[in-house]
C-alpha cells in the first residue's frame, strides 16, 4: 500500500488551506528492500545519517537503510528529552544533509526535533507499530521534566516494513492498538469543543482519523494470530493519524483527556506520589478507558440545567500542591491562557444534548477494556504502577497538563 500524502493538503472543503510535508508513505512487506527506489520517488537526496536505538540496531534480519553515518543510541533511559537531543546534535557529522530515524516513537522523535532544528530533511523507518508519532509534525518532548507536544517537522517520506513490523514482539503492537484507541475519546473531545465553543474542527480529517480508528478496531484483535493484513491495518491508521495532526497543524484529531491522563503520568507530577515505567501507548491505552468511563457516566445525566457552575480560573497555590516547584512555572504559563474561560454555563447547557449524543457514539470504558484484555495489553492503573486509589485525583487534576478543551476540563463546571 502506498499513500500518497500529498493529495491531503492545499485548499479544503472546510475552508482552510491544510499543509502536508510528508509527500509519500509505503506500508508494504519487504519495503525496506526498495528503500533507495522510494527516496527517489520521494526526491530526497544528500548525505545522510541513520539513528536508531541498540535494542533496534540488533534486530536480527533488518535491513539498514544506506547511509553515510550511523548513530545508535543507548536503548537504557532513553527519553525524548534535552539531553538525548543534544546528544545526538553532539554525534552528527557537520554535512549531514538527511536524518534517518530507524526505531520506534522515542527514536523518532529525538530525531524530529533535531532535523527541525538543523533545518534538514528526515525520513521515518517504523520497526514497531507502537504509536503514532512517525508520521506527525510534532513531536512528543520531556523538556527539562515537563511534558511538552513540540511543532516539528514531518518525515519527508514513511518506508513501513510490514514483515519487520510483524515481528516486534507483540507488547508493542499493543501499545500502538492502545494509542490508536484513545483517538475514540479524542475524537469526542474534538466534536464536543466545536458543540460549545465553535472550535473549528475539519469534517474531512475528522473522517480520515475516524475511518483509520475504525480500520483498527475491526483488525486489532487478529495482530495475536500474526495476521498480516491486521498489520497493514494497524500501520495505516498510525500513519493516518500523523497525517491527519499534519493536516490541522496539531495533535488535536489524535490527542484528547485520554492523552492527558498519560501525560499527566508521565511527567510526575509531586502530589501523584509514584511513577509509572510503562511505554507511552500504554499508559494511554490505560487513559482511554478510564476517559470512556467517566464520559458515559457523565452523559447518564440527561439534564444538567442545575448542575453546571461559573467558570473559575486555576488556583496557581492548587497547581503548586499538584506539580510542586519543578514543575509549576511550565503548568501555570501552560495554563495562563486557560481554554474552558470561553465557555459559559450557557453553552454547557445547550450543548449538553449533544454532547452526550457525541459520547453515546464510543465504545464504552468496558468494550475497549475487553479489547485490550483479548490482547493482553495494560488496560488499568494497577497495570502501569500506578495504585487505583491515585484515580479520582488523576481524572480531577490530568486536563491541566494541556491547555486543550475536553471534556475532561469542562467537568470543572459540570457537578455530575
Amino acid at each position: 500500500m502506498i499513500i500518497d500524502s500529498k493529495k491531503y493538503g492545499g485548499l479544503c472543503s472546510c475552508g482552510k488551506e491544510h499543509a502536508m510535508a510528508t509527500r509519500l508513505c509505503v506500508i508494504e512487506e519487504g519495503a525496506l528492500s526498495r528503500f533507495e527506489d522510494y527516496m527517489w520517488q520521494a526526491g530526497v537526496s544528500g548525505k545522510r545519517c541513520a539513528v536508531y536505538a541498540e535494542n533496534t540496531y540488533d534486530i536480527p534480519g533488518l535491513i539498514h537503510p544506506k547511509a553515510e553515518q550511523e548513530v545508535v543510541l543507548d536503548s537504557k533511559g532513553l527519553h525524548a528529552d534535552e539531553v538525548s537531543t543534544a546528544k545526538l546534535k553532539e554525534l552528527l557529522e557537520p554535512d549531514i544533509e538527511v536524518l534517518i530515524a530507524v526505531g520506534g516513537g522515542t527514536v523518532h522523535d529525538i530525531v524530529r526535533f533535531c532535523a527541525g532544528e538543523l533545518k534538514v530533511p528526515f525520513i521515518s523507518v517504523p520497526t514497531a507499530a507502537s504509536c503514532d508519532g512517525f508520521c506527525s509534525n510534532v513531536a512528543a518532548m520531556t523538556w527539562y521534566g515537563y511534558k511538552k507536544t513540540v511543532a516539528c517537522g514531518a518525515p519527508t517520506l514513511v518506508v513501513a516494513d510490514v514483515s519487520v513490523i510483524a515481528k516486534a514482539p507483540l507488547y508493542l503492537t499493543a501499545t500502538g492498538v492502545g494509542d490508536m484507541l484513545g483517538k475514540f475519546t479524542a475524537l469526542a473531545d474534538w466534536k464536543m469543543a466545536n458543540a460549545v465553543t465553535g472550535e473549528h474542527l475539519c469534517p474531512v480529517i475528522y473522517d480520515i482519523m475516524n475511518t483509520a480508528l475504525l480500520k483498527v478496531w475491526d483488525n486489532c484483535l487478529q495482530l495475536a494470530n500474526g495476521d498480516m493484513e491486521a498489520y497493514e491495518a494497524m500501520t495505516y491508521g498510525l500513519l493516518m493519524s500523523g497525517l491527519a495532526m499534519q493536516m490541522i497543524g496539531s495533535s488535536r484529531p489524535a490527542s484528547g483527556g485520554e492523552h492527558h491522563i498519560s501525560h499527566f503520568i508521565e511527567v510526575e507530577p509531586a502530589a501523584l506520589g509514584v511513577r509509572s515505567d510503562a511505554l507511552h501507548g500504554e499508559k494511554v491505552a490505560v487513559g482511554t478507558v478510564i476517559a470512556a468511563r467517566e464520559y458515559h457516566r457523565m452523559a447518564e445525566t440527561e439534564d444538567i440545567s442545575d448542575k453546571v457552575v461559573e467558570y473559575a480560573p486555576l488556583s496557581e497555590d492548587k497547581l503548586m500542591e499538584v506539580f510542586g516547584e519543578k514543575l509549576f512555572e511550565a503548568c501555570r504559563d501552560e495554563n495562563a491562557k486557560d481554554c474552558l474561560a470561553a465557555v459559559t454555563p450557557e453553552k454547557l447547557k445547550a450543548a449538553w444534548p449533544a454532547m452526550r449524543a457525541i459520547i453515546k457514539e464510543i465504545p464504552t470504558g468496558e468494550e475497549i477494556f475487553a479489547r485490550l484484555e483479548k490482547l493482553g495489553a495494560k488496560r488499568t492503573l494497577a497495570d502501569i504502577g500506578i495504585p487505583e486509589e491515585k484515580l479520582p485525583f488523576i481524572i480531577e487534576n490530568s486536563p491541566t497538563i494541556r491547555n486543550r478543551l475536553t471534556l475532561m476540563r469542562m467537568r470543572r463546571m459540570i457537578k455530575v
